[in-house]
């Protein structure tokens, strides 16, 4: 498959609920680490990511991506754990790329600046 069409995974995670998705991997990360640094045991980090289509038309060519974050970290007696899960909807590219933006948008405007023809009213 060509470089370009594969789907950036540090992009790809940064566009993962508003950005805010990655910002709970590190804070999960963190909290586990620390758990395991002060008390023993062992800690764990999963992510979870569920693909869905978000219509019957493929001509949308979009999904619906629900990701859960779990883990757990050891304390002094037992342990804690917490499990967030939420949704971003994406476009899938070619080869499968997937983008929170669509790839090709289409060409809104003429060389002379007016509107494509196919931007017109139908009526």
């Amino acid at each position: 498959m060509a470089e370009d069409r594969m789907t950036k995974v540090p992009e790809f995670l940064s566009e993962l609920d508003a950005g805010i998705f990655e910002n709970k991997i590190s804070a999960a990360l963190n909290a586990a680490a620390l758990g395991v640094l002060n008390n023993g045991g062992k800690g764990k980090v999963t992510i979870e990511i569920d693909v869905s289509r978000i219509s019957n038309s493929m001509e949308e060519k979009r999904v619906m991506l629900a990701h859960k974050l779990k883990f757990s970290a050891p304390t002094p007696r037992g342990k804690t754990s917490e499990e967030d899960t939420t949704e971003t909807p994406m476009y899938v590219g070619k080869g499968g790329k997937l983008s929170i933006m669509q790839e090709d948008q289409g060409q809104l405007f003429t060389m002379a600046g007016a509107a494509d023809g196919k931007l017109r009213d139908a009526r």
